[in-house]
């Protein structure tokens, strides 16, 4: 990628398939190579079940990849060992979509919050305690949260104690999974908002996975969009948003409200016609061929690759010129 800045997390032909019986695979990454670079916001957006959720957990480790290559400040995650891989663990954490799952019900906020600190032995006694009280307050809690319980809090509390929770090991890279979807939407800003001026203080880099592609503008410096396990386009935000190339991504675009109704009633639609393909079973082609109306014979016998067609602008099209004269 033609781009100076440091490269943080660098995934190189990510694959994750899950076994479903004898010898059938779920592809629910499928090659996927991407960068993410230090102190900025990769948004990554597509339908539910495209393999978001998937990639966040692989960059991670909480699932095992089942080939490629996830590299963190230039060394190969699935290779660390011992005290580079529990270090690993420090430095990247994750924000859960659903805060009510994600928290331990038995456990007082103090527990949940200084959990990573005992197991990564930061600080004991007040100190850690101190600390504790200190990131509560961070998150816009106050001290006295920490002696209750999660089921003692709302949704967005409760979502404020998850993202305490990630920031008490100092990491520098998070993967935010869908943090909002489950939120109200009065609360919704103030959580991307909290992100946003954490990321500022702290430095932080995040992957945010979302489906409210408004709320993705907002908060990302970069969009990637996937489609069944593959990444169709990738753009700087302003850039994907008013220049999309690929025909998915100008169809989920067309489908963001506008709040004018003057303009909404005007505007015209993409309504993409046939279901999206069998994860197990996908096309040979271009995933997004069956349900695209620029597809040709060679959409469907072979998948185009990523490219950059324009200045860090990729897209995954074989004739995304033709398509954006017709679309």
């Amino acid at each position: 990628m033609s781009n100076d800045r440091e490269v943080l997390i660098k995934v190189r032909n990510l694959k994750k398939y899950f076994n479903i019986d004898k010898n059938i695979y779920l592809k629910a990454v499928d090659d996927v190579s991407f960068n993410i670079y230090k102190g900025e916001t990769l948004g990554l957006v597509g339908e539910s079940g495209c393999g978001k959720s998937t990639i966040g957990r692989t960059i991670l480790n909480i699932y095992k990849a089942t080939s490629g290559t996830v590299e963190f400040k230039g060394k190969n995650i699935y290779e660390l060992k011992g005290k580079e891989a529990k270090e690993f663990t420090r430095k990247a954490q994750m924000i859960f979509q659903d805060p009510y799952a994600s928290l331990n019900p038995r456990m007082l906020v103090s527990n949940i919050i200084g959990e990573g600190i005992d197991i990564h032995k930061l600080l004991t006694g007040q100190a850690r305690m101190n600390r504790i009280h200190e990131l509560l307050e961070l998150v816009g809690l106050n001290k006295e949260h920490a002696n209750r319980f999660p089921h003692e809090f709302s949704g967005g509390q409760r979502q404020r104690i998850g993202i305490a929770r990630a920031l008490a090991v100092n990491p520098e890279f998070i993967v935010c999974d869908e943090p909002i979807s489950a939120l109200d939407v009065s609360i919704q800003a103030q959580v991307v908002n909290l992100l946003k001026d954490l990321q500022e203080k702290m430095g932080l880099t995040y992957l945010f996975i979302a489906h409210d592609l408004s709320m993705v503008r907002y908060i990302s410096d970069r969009v990637a969009v996937m489609y069944l396990g593959s990444m169709m386009e990738l753009a700087n935000s302003d850039e994907l948003y008013e220049n999309p190339l690929h025909p998915y991504t100008k169809a989920l675009l067309s489908a963001i409200p506008i709040p004018d109704p003057k303009v909404q009633r005007k505007r015209e639609r993409i309504v993409l016609q046939g279901d999206v393909p069998s994860p197990i079973n996908p096309p040979k082609g271009c995933k997004f061929a069956d349900r695209c109306p620029m597809a040709t014979e060679k959409c469907k016998n072979e998948r185009p690759k990523l490219e950059e067609v324009k200045e860090n602008h990729f897209v995954a099209c074989h004739y995304w010129k033709e398509a954006e004269k017709r679309i």
